[in-house]
């Protein structure tokens, strides 16, 4: 497997991605944007990268925050959080910079690109279809579903996959309810699955609940919405 940095740029601004693939194939195969968590880009999403390698996929985990910073506390998480979801189109646009990056690799089929977020990064990869993205499809894990932009009648091009938990205090049931009606009225090919006991942060083995309860990883959430993603891709990029 290759792995290594890639610097790309929003504007002024310098983020240092982390790439994944299998090197031993010579043709051009399906990429897949992988957006990280509040923390900032570190090990989480770029394990899941590597593991998406694996699977036969190009995997290109974005720098959302720039210079590869990474938070430690998690005030300075959701400060850095808020500034972009205060302004979609910030958000989008910084998000459209990681896709730009991936389609541009040699190794990449262009017309076959989807987006995967965790967290934070679920959020984006939903911006990014609601923002009306060339992508196949996109797929969040415990992402806000909210936003002060929502998608407009027929602008959603990808087809959408959401992990939630059943029990996430920071996404509740109302907000769920509500990311339907959006889609439905943009006419987006939805699926959402729920995960009974499951809250925020059900995918990374380092959410221990130490921060506070409603971060807390979820081994059963984890590998079921992970085989739900793999069939995802599979059939979205059959097509």
């Amino acid at each position: 497997m290759k792995t290594e940095d890639i610097i790309y740029r929003d504007g002024a601004l310098e983020m240092s991605g982390f790439i994944a693939y299998d090197e031993t194939q010579v043709c051009q195969r399906p990429g897949v944007l992988v957006v990280h968590e509040g923390w900032g880009l570190g090990e989480h999403v770029m394990n899941r990268a590597k593991i998406l390698a694996e699977l036969g996929y190009v995997a290109f985990a974005a720098d959302m925050y720039g210079n590869r910073r990474q938070m430690s506390k998690a005030d300075d998480a959701m400060a850095a959080i808020a500034e972009l979801r205060a302004n979609p189109q910030k958000l989008r646009t910084r998000a459209r910079a990681a896709l730009a990056a991936l389609g541009a690799h040699a190794q990449v089929d262009k017309t076959k690109l989807a987006g995967i977020g965790f967290s934070f990064g679920g959020t984006t990869v939903l911006e990014l279809a609601r923002d009306g993205s060339d992508l196949a499809g996109v797929v969040c894990f415990h992402g806000s579903l909210d936003t002060t932009a929502p998608a407009a009648p027929g602008g959603v091009k990808a087809r959408i996959l959401v992990c939630t938990g059943a029990d996430d205090p920071m996404i509740p049931l109302a907000q769920v309810e509500a990311f339907k009606e959006e889609m439905g009225k943009a006419g987006a090919a939805l699926r959402i699955i729920s995960y009974p006991g499951a809250v925020h942060n059900f995918t990374n083995p380092q959410a221990d609940g130490s921060i506070a309860p409603g971060l807390l990883y979820n081994a059963e959430a984890d590998q079921k919405s992970w085989a739900a993603m793999r069939a995802f891709l599979a059939e979205i990029f059959a097509r």
